[in-house]
Parts: C-alpha cells; structure tokens; sequence
C-alpha cells in the first residue's frame, strides 16, 4: 500500500502562476497544504531570481509563499558543485538567482582557471561572456546548465532561453552540458533533501509531462499533472511514462484522501 503523503513538491509556472497572474485556485490549494501541516517547496527551473526575489513578486500578487519555501534550479545547480568540488570555481553566465546561489557555498566567480562554466538564464546576451565561455569549456572546463528549456515567455512574447545558449555553447565546443534542472532527478533529490523528506511520501504536481512529472516518476515520487500549463490532456497518452493522476486544476486535487491512502 502507499504510504501516505506527508510532503508535496509543486512546480510554480503553469500550476500557481501564468505569467505575472495567479491561476484560479492556486491560493486556496497552497492554504490547504498548510492547514493540513503538509511540507511543501515550490520548484521553478527560473534561475534568474533569488527565492527571495520569487516571494516577493508572488506576494504581490496575491499568494504567500515564504521564501524558505521556494527551490529552484540554481539552487540544485549550487549544491551539485558543492558535492563535486567543493569551494571550487566557476565561470558563470546568468542573473543574480544564480551568482547568489553559487557564492553561498563558497565557490569563487572568476574566468581565470575555473572548475565549471556554469550557465543560466540571462536578460541580456553579451558575446563577449559568450565568446569567453566557449574559451573556456574548450580549454577543459566543466560544462553545467541550470535547465534545459530552450525558450521562455515575457512580457513581450517568446524569448530564448537556457537551452538556447547552450546549444550555441555546445556547437561551438563539440561539448554537451548536464543540466541539473527538471527533468534532472538530482533537482527533485535536492529538493527533498531540503526538507528532509522521503520520496515514497511525496507527491510531485506539474504541468508538464517531460519535466516536471518524468522527474517525479524517475524519482519514485507519486505524480498529479494539472491541465492549467504546457501539456494537454490529448498529449499525455503519448508519453512511455505516465502521472499517477491527470486533473483539470488544483481544486480537483483533495490532499485529504492522499493521506489516508
């Protein structure tokens, strides 16, 4: 029998947010975790904010998450360099949500002999950091990503991503990142350990089949994919790996029953 949840790890853009608006319920349902004295992250692949950042902007919108509630890709991306070299270097390209992350375990910023070139996302492109960067790797040193995701929304419409500069990197180096993001289940094993929680009593909810749920079912955690973001339910049959449920949105799930299950 399965055990009963105990601990819920919620992705953030197209399960609780769509853009700068709140999705219909995600208020609610974050309230019931918390009335049900349930452990919860929310897990974002964004790397470009601090989850201060992140609870902030949240806040003003109208959902209270608290900061220490909040995981996201760099912080996984952090960890995964503090396990492999600790108090190492790195070369890096991304926004203050990365360059905090990794300065909080001690890692020195620099592109004079690093360990690591470690890339997330960016506002803005600089062909010089880029060109540096390809120097770099081809010179020998370790190629990490935040996430795979080639390209994001904003204001303005599509806008390249993490994946995107990668694959510039890649081509110009003959050299293959590891991202450490969704679908990476070295993301979702940092974020249990975060929190000191057990994948057989935890339940992963996303909206999309090829990161957030293939990272839960990879990492034994029982799934719940809701319809609000990416994937479609005409999509999901597709897929060799399936969620443990498919539901329409976050009201239909009821947190209750799964901890009696």
């Amino acid at each position: 029998m399965d055990e009963p949840i105990k601990n819920v790890l919620i992705d953030m853009d197209g399960v609780l947010v769509s853009g700068r608006n709140l999705i219909e319920g995600a208020p609610e349902f974050m309230q019931a975790v918390r009335d049900l004295g349930l452990e919860y992250l929310v897990l974002t692949n964004n790397s470009v904010y601090t989850p201060r950042d992140l609870s902030h902007r949240l806040h003003t919108i109208g959902l209270e998450i608290p900061e220490q509630r909040i995981f996201t890709s760099a912080m996984a991306t952090a960890r995964f360099l503090d396990h492999q070299r600790p108090r190492g270097k790195a070369f890096v390209i991304g926004e203050s949500g990365l360059t905090d992350a990794i300065y909080s375990i001690g890692f020195i910023i620099t592109d004079i002999s690093p360990d690591y070139f470690v890339l997330g996302e960016t506002r803005s492109y600089d062909m010089v950091m880029i060109t540096r960067a390809v120097q770099l790797v081809a010179n020998g040193a370790r190629f990490v990503a935040t996430n795979p995701d080639p390209s994001g929304p904003s204001e303005h419409g599509l806008i390249p991503a993490t994946g995107a500069l990668a694959a510039l990197i890649e081509k110009a180096t003959g050299t293959s990142p590891l991202f450490i993001g969704k679908p990476n289940p070295f993301m979702m094993r940092a974020a249990l350990n975060y929190i000191d929680a057990h994948s057989e009593e935890t339940v992963m909810i996303g909206d999309r089949m090829d990161t957030d749920i293939i990272a839960g079912v990879e990492s034994g955690l029982r799934t719940i994919l809701v319809l609000t973001g990416v994937t479609s339910r005409d999509q999901v049959a597709r897929f060799p790996y399936q969620p443990s449920r498919v539901v329409e949105r976050l009201s239909e799930i009821d947190l209750g029953n799964y901890r009696k299950t």
